[in-house]
């Protein structure tokens, strides 16, 4: 395994807030005893932590679960509070067209690069999945840079409205409150969005399942390819519900399924035609 850290704002040549947004890790795979290497799927992880901090947790084991199957991983590390929308939607998709630019160098297959975002992160990521060609990042590549071939959104903070995580809204977008209803992820749910693979728990409490329900709804309405499932039994902030996240004897009781979830997700994937193979 390689690891390798990218300044996206250097990359870009574009000026860098006055924070540490903006930077990606990159995990890859590298082939053994050969000069040709495999091009590799990908994922774009984008961690949650209300738009406040970015979680270490569902940064580095999500990447090395999904690269032990085959998947090169990046993990952005992107702006938060103070600084507003659309600075994570430009560091997403200054991140996608990263990757897809370098995707020879990277042993990335150009076509089958995911997005996979946790609880604010799997707002952002919502964002990047429905955003692609919106204004706000038009400067940054050409939609088919920019644009993700799935979308993994996990326990997402998904609609502004109604019993969700308004703190991360708060975050994101202040007082403004016709730019949280623009940014409610079932008002810019659109037919030809990438297909979603959606996952909650019943349990949480921080982030209620009615965020994942009704984006569900929505992706039906529209004509969305999507898969969602929801266990019984878990609190927030799961990553991935193993002792790489948590200490010895502190990982908490969930749904003996669930834990298996990065698995389904890249059964879906695969299912879609982003896979390893």
């Amino acid at each position: 395994m390689r690891i390798k850290t990218v300044q996206l704002y250097e990359y870009m040549d574009m000026p860098k807030p006055m924070d540490n947004g903006g930077v990606l890790d990159c995990y890859l795979q590298q082939d053994a005893a050969t000069d040709t290497p495999r091009l590799r799927p990908a994922v774009l992880i984008l961690p949650g932590g209300g738009y406040g901090h970015v979680s270490d947790r569902e940064g580095e084991p999500v990447a090395l679960r999904f690269l032990v199957q085959g998947y090169q991983a990046f993990v952005l590390h992107y702006s938060v509070a103070p600084l507003r929308f659309p600075v994570q939607l430009r560091q997403a998709a200054m991140a996608m067209a990263y990757i897809r630019q370098n995707a020879a160098a990277l042993a990335v297959d150009p076509g089958k690069v995911a997005a996979i975002g946790f609880s604010a992160g799997g707002h952002l990521c919502g964002l990047l999945g429905t955003m692609y060609d919106a204004p706000e990042v038009a400067d940054l590549g050409e939609t088919h840079l920019l644009r993700p071939d799935a979308l993994g959104l996990c326990y997402p903070v998904a609609v502004s409205w109604g019993d969700t995580h308004a703190g991360s809204f708060d975050n994101l977008c202040g007082e403004d409150l016709a730019l949280r209803s623009r940014l409610s992820l079932d008002a810019l749910v659109r037919p030809d969005m990438p297909p979603v693979f959606l996952w909650h728990t019943r349990e949480d409490a921080a982030v209620p399942c009615r965020n994942s329900l009704i984006l569900a709804n929505t992706l039906q309405q529209a004509g969305v390819d999507f898969a969602m499932h929801l266990y019984r039994h878990g609190p927030h902030g799961l990553s991935t519900a193993d002792v790489q996240v948590y200490p010895a004897g502190q990982v908490p009781q969930v749904s003996p399924e669930l834990p298996h979830w990065p698995e389904e997700m890249m059964g879906f994937f695969r299912e879609v035609g982003v896979f390893f193979g």
